[in-house]
């Protein structure tokens, strides 16, 4: 157990962390701990924040290894990339919303004038606080099945080729594998005033004889989004 027990839990916040657990798949010998993984550090001293330094290094390490298992060809430099887009705040803030976390954190008044249970670093820190609770009260084996249960879909799904990288990337790396000409970007227009422009942006690809052109706030965000149509285009033609 992480420091000393939490005050007792009325009969309707036991209620909703059972509930929670059941959701999880893990049965709490000590629910306290569950309390203490959604607990925000606006509420005082006794929060989330051991629990999410111990949790971030918990998930890292079991999704490195199922990737080592998984992808029994990858390499380092692959797994890692995979690895960092798996455990980054963003995916985790996904799962959060997929277990509605939102509905049980334990929030300070401050963040919850201000909307705190959506925020994305609250949520992910919750996840990785979670995965450590169960570690404090089962041990490493029921650890690595709740990662695996979180993630399920998300290694089922992995393509190693594109986990990660960005779409100017992809793109690049998919012309090269054909023997293509690379892309070439170009500004079409910028409007709007300095605080609020609008980058329109054309994607050249030569295979295709086309522009793929795309609007964003800024110039990387369009190119992204151009040379992400211009796959999807790519990726039709081959089908």
């Amino acid at each position: 157990m992480v420091g000393k027990p939490q005050p007792a839990l009325d009969s309707e916040r036991l209620a909703k962390l059972n509930m929670l657990a059941k959701k999880l798949g893990y049965d709490y010998q000590d629910v306290t701990l569950l309390q203490r993984a959604l607990t925000h550090r606006s509420v005082g001293a006794r929060n989330n924040e051991r629990l999410e330094f111990l949790g971030d290094s918990l998930v890292n390490y079991i999704i490195a290894d199922a990737l080592f298992h998984q992808f029994t060809k990858l390499a380092e430099g692959d797994m890692s990339r995979v690895r960092a887009h798996l455990v980054k705040g963003d995916t985790l803030a996904v799962i959060g919303r997929e277990y509605q976390l939102s509905d049980y954190l334990v929030l300070g008044p401050g963040e919850l004038k201000s909307g705190g249970f959506r925020r994305d670093s609250i949520l992910a820190d919750a996840v990785e606080a979670i995965i450590a609770s169960v570690y404090e009260d089962g041990g490493l084996e029921p650890c690595r099945a709740l990662v695996h249960r979180l993630y399920e879909r998300r290694l089922q799904d992995l393509d190693p080729k594109k986990v990660g990288k960005d779409p100017k990337t992809r793109l690049q790396e998919m012309l090269q594998s054909l023997n293509e000409a690379l892309p070439e970007y170009s500004i079409i227009s910028v409007n709007g005033a300095a605080h609020a422009q609008a980058f329109t942006i054309s994607c050249y690809v030569e295979k295709l004889k086309t522009k793929f052109e795309a609007t964003d706030s800024s110039r990387r965000k369009a190119e992204q989004k151009a040379a992400e149509i211009a796959i999807a285009a790519i990726e039709a033609l081959d089908e």
